[in-house]
């Protein structure tokens, strides 16, 4: 699991260095949802707001997010990914997804579906405190193509 993480981390710092696995995590956040509140990103991956307040700030001047107000509450700024935010989270999927499909050229069909089985049990486990937080930059429907 350290070896998963400290590649994570170099992965991260090789497609933007400014960028880290939380501000990925953002993006992919923002994506997902079409838009939403700095508190919600808080509240949804257990972060400190002074972290999301760091991440989005850092995620706006790199021109890859933009704050918008709140239809409902025009004091409140909605986050959304810009084009270059959504630019960036493509090179991050495909460079993943590459990066899986090297690692796992040689194996067989049945040691893929071995491994394949085999994460899908881990991470049914019993949920630990900052599980969403940690896998939620990682979960790409895309990928169980790729494993399967």
């Amino acid at each position: 699991m350290t070896a998963f993480a400290r590649r994570a981390r170099a992965f991260a710092g090789r497609l933007h260095p400014e960028l880290t696995l939380v501000s990925y995590t953002v993006l992919a956040h923002l994506e997902d949802s079409g838009g939403c509140l700095a508190k919600d990103l808080a509240a949804r991956y257990g972060l400190d707001k002074s972290t999301v307040s760091r991440q989005v700030q850092a995620l706006e001047r790199l021109g890859f997010l933009e704050r918008r107000p709140a239809p409902e509450d025009h004091r409140a700024q909605m986050l959304y990914l810009t084009p270059a935010g959504a630019d960036i989270l493509a090179q991050v999927t495909e460079s993943r997804h590459a990066a899986v499909a090297e690692r796992l050229e040689g194996w067989g069909d049945d040691d893929i579906a071995r491994f394949a089985e085999l994460l899908i049990r881990y991470n049914g486990g019993p949920p630990t405190p900052g599980d969403d937080a940690i896998t939620r930059g990682y979960s790409d429907p895309d990928m169980t193509e790729t494993v399967h």
